[in-house]
């Protein structure tokens, strides 16, 4: 029998951070959902966040998103854990069909039991989900190796306090996927994305995307004193369908490292500290009346044209 490798001590002191408590009462959660939210349109986030006007956002997309996501890293962790066999035993298929159903289950009760799909489209992305992870199988030795890696683990929590002068505001996050390869001591932050065709140029050129990763490249830089310079940071793009387009690669896995140097991070910092000062007081919400930011995204709001938005953009 092999000796079991040593835990290095910083994978240990990741896997075993713990956020504290929030204190709902004194302080304010915020997010990368809220930060893009904000920065695409600053009324729409005031609605949803400070105002509680919350209304059912979930789609078959998100209930695809989230069962690809835990099947997924399931495989990671048994792959990483134990061995590469012993996550080709694990039988994917029945497991996602098993997580979709309850998370479709989930967001049906949500939406007050109202279907959201069709049964035809459910099994349409069921297929496609198949296609996905026996791509993935097939071809996970393209992108995951154990040759010095170490899977740190998969929803990996992150919590900081991005404004002091501002204690009461909590950024708080989970991270897809960490690794860790021992012999340079880098780190890589994967988040998986599900796509219909996959990210073409303009994609990833949407500063908004971008911002998610460098964001939780800075926090986890801070939190555990690490380098950024030993960080890198990859979208992880499956897609449910192929195309034969210029914009599109025909392949099923597409990965995306955007650039994440001090520029980016200064631009990124910079957003999310307009974020939190043009909306936060020590004490919670700052009183001010946000304006639309009127774009081409308005129709698809769920607050245009109604009462609560004077927003009166035309396509």
């Amino acid at each position: 029998m092999s000796k079991k490798k040593k835990v290095p001590q910083i994978v240990k002191n990741i896997r075993n951070f713990k956020p504290e408590e929030i204190n709902w009462a004194t302080q304010k959660l915020i997010s990368y959902s809220q930060l893009s939210m904000f920065t695409e349109c600053p009324k729409k986030w005031s609605l949803q966040y400070r105002e509680g006007h919350k209304q059912f956002t979930s789609s078959i997309h998100t209930v695809f998103g989230t069962a690809i996501h835990e099947v997924l890293q399931h495989y990671l962790d048994v792959m990483y854990e134990k061995s590469g066999a012993e996550a080709d035993r694990i039988n994917t298929y029945d497991m996602f069909e098993e997580k979709l159903r309850e998370e479709y289950t989930l967001q049906y009760k949500k939406n007050k039991n109202q279907h959201f799909t069709t049964p035809q489209e459910l099994r349409q992305f069921f297929e496609e989900g198949i296609e996905i992870i026996r791509d993935f199988s097939k071809n996970k030795a393209k992108y995951f190796t154990k040759r010095g890696w170490w899977l740190v683990g998969c929803e990996i929590p992150i919590q900081t306090t991005p404004n002091p002068l501002k204690p009461n505001v909590i950024y708080n996050g989970f991270l897809d996927v960490v690794m860790y390869h021992e012999p340079t001591q880098k780190f890589k932050i994967i988040d998986i994305k599900t796509s219909s065709r996959g990210w073409n140029a303009k994609t990833k050129n949407d500063e908004l995307k971008q911002f998610q990763l460098i964001l939780y490249k800075k926090f986890l830089s801070e939190l555990f004193d690490i380098d950024p310079k030993k960080i890198e940071i990859e979208y992880f793009i499956v897609k449910r369908q192929l195309w034969e387009s210029e914009d599109f690669t025909i392949r099923r896995i597409q990965t995306f490292s955007p650039p994440s140097g001090k520029i980016k991070q200064k631009r990124v910092g910079d957003a999310l500290q307009k974020f939190i000062t043009e909306s936060f007081t020590p004490k919670g919400y700052k009183e001010v009346e946000h304006q639309p930011q009127e774009n081409k995204n308005c129709k698809w709001c769920s607050f245009y044209k109604t009462h609560l938005c004077s927003a009166t953009f035309q396509n």
